[in-house]
């Protein structure tokens, strides 16, 4: 997350111009900013075709990242900065890996995205998704609430 994330792209351009190669994993890269982009964030994200879902984290970066044409972003910024405080994206995502800026407790706020993540890996391994048994996520989903809506206060940007 974060300064893992602008690594993952080709190469990331500081305040003097000098050029840091990335690891090339992920199609984008970054070039730092002026200004600190800090807060809580909410996206829709559609990990899955025709499933809809809402991400609450928080972000805290000055490093403007731009995905490569025809990248595909993690999730539409409804509250929030993203990639660039610009575009109303959020993160990469390519085939099974996702990248992002958002920070803190991410996966006990969206149960979801542990979820997604946790099949992703076994059907990497098995060359399928199983289908888990769902566990209970009442605190989760508190802790998702709270955050949501405190991203919601902020106002969108998009």
């Amino acid at each position: 997350m974060c300064g893992g994330y602008q690594l993952l792209g080709r190469f990331y351009r500081d305040r003097s111009g000098e050029e840091q190669p990335g690891a090339g994993v992920l199609p984008l890269s970054t070039v730092a900013g002026e200004r600190r982009m800090i807060g809580d964030v909410l996206l829709e994200c559609e990990l899955e075709a025709g499933t809809l879902r809402s991400l609450a984290g928080f972000e805290n970066h000055a490093g403007r990242t731009i995905l490569d044409e025809g990248a595909e972003p993690l999730g539409r910024v409804v509250a929030g900065f993203g990639n660039d405080g610009q575009s109303g994206y959020e993160g990469c995502r390519l085939g099974r890996a996702i990248g992002t800026y958002l920070h803190g407790p991410l996966l006990p706020r969206n149960p979801w995205l542990a979820d997604w993540l946790l099949a992703q890996a076994l059907a990497h391994r098995t060359g399928e998704a199983p289908v888990l048994d769902p566990l209970p996520d009442e605190l989760e989903a508190e802790a998702h609430g709270v955050s949501a809506a405190r991203a919601r206060s902020r106002g969108g940007r998009f």
